[in-house]
């Protein structure tokens, strides 16, 4: 049984759910605090990690947001919060300090590599620090690889935890809630439509209008579009509602399992650069992403569970990028004819 552990609170961490480890338990520490697409494009070293420790007591110590979504993983036996203290909180970073000095850890794989994560490694001074992979100065198990920052996330993922002594790490997946239909008010075969995005990277973003072209289009071969997002993008929801009323708008209606249900149940998924089309491919769906210039696929791309799930479109400036050129990437992905 998971328990959740909070470290949100200027005091020792606090167990609130589950068991503690055994005394003779190796203890594993997993730090992977966000963003959502990158939470998802973990998920393959999670579960190499889990293979590789199959007898260890595991925490991984991440953000409020995906705690539901990583407890789903059954990779972890506890999850701890981090509110990712600044330096003037010093009650907060001390209860940090003592969460990661009292969990007796063996080992710590630091998937993070940031600045912030590298200071946790010296938050162990001056005692002695655990093993530890990633890119603190200093750690045990250095990912030192000098092209590290050009490879996809998951390769240098693959390539850190070689370097700790882990190979085959899988390709990442999730299991999504099973997820009625009915309660959605969607009806197979249908397509997933994720057009929003993080609202301070708009350049990201394909226009609205384009999307509600789009939707039409899909609907036009029988297919129901089905739009997903968050209640901050009302505006590009309702643009396309309103353009496509065949459309089913389940705006705020769905959380990160139900997205990954939602996914594995579809056709096909459509969306932009964004953390639920990270979802969508790692549940399965055939997915086709747009890219512009301000992300670079060959970085951060989902890739899927098999090879060629995933389509990339990219234009530099996605006001550029046509709704025909889209369209017939879904028809081929489809074999959709006219």
């Amino acid at each position: 049984m998971t328990e959740t552990i909070t470290s949100d609170m200027p005091q020792d961490a606090e167990i609130v759910a589950g068991v503690t480890p055994d005394a003779k338990q190796e203890r594993i520490l997993v730090i992977k605090l966000s963003a959502l697409g990158d939470i998802i494009l973990a998920m393959g070293a999670f579960a190499a990690i889990r293979a590789a420790h199959p007898r260890a007591h595991i925490t991984v110590l991440t953000t409020r947001l995906y705690v539901d979504l990583i407890k789903s993983t059954g990779y972890f036996d506890a999850i701890a919060i981090d509110r990712r203290p600044k330096l003037y909180q010093v009650r907060e970073v001390l209860a940090l300090r003592r969460f990661l000095r009292n969990g007796n850890f063996d080992r710590v794989y630091d998937l993070q590599t940031s600045d912030r994560s590298g200071f946790y490694y010296r938050l162990f001074w001056p005692g002695k620090a655990p093993e530890w992979s990633g890119i603190a100065r200093g750690c045990s198990h250095p990912h030192d690889n000098p092209d590290r920052d050009s490879l996809h996330t998951i390769d240098r993922l693959a390539d850190q935890l070689h370097r700790s002594g882990i190979e085959n790490v899988p390709p990442p997946f999730i299991a999504g809630s099973d997820i009625d239909l009915e309660r959605f008010g969607v009806r197979s075969p249908f397509v997933l439509i994720c057009p929003g995005g993080a609202p301070h990277r708009p350049d990201k973003r394909w226009p609205a209008e384009r999307f509600g072209l789009l939707a039409k289009k899909i609907a036009d071969y029988r297919l129901t579009p089905v739009l997903i997002g968050t209640d901050k993008e009302a505006d590009v929801l309702s643009k396309i509602d309103s353009m496509c009323p065949k459309a089913r708008n389940l705006m705020g209606r769905t959380g990160f399992l139900d997205i990954a249900g939602l996914a594995a149940r579809s056709v096909l998924a459509i969306g932009n650069d964004t953390g639920p089309m990270h979802i969508a491919a790692a549940a399965g769906a055939p997915s086709i992403v747009l890219f512009s210039r301000d992300s670079d696929p060959k970085k951060s791309a989902p890739r899927g569970t098999t090879d060629n799930a995933v389509s990339i479109v990219r234009e530099n400036d996605l006001r550029e990028l046509t709704v025909n050129r889209v369209m017939d990437e879904v028809r081929h992905r489809l074999d959709l004819v006219d």
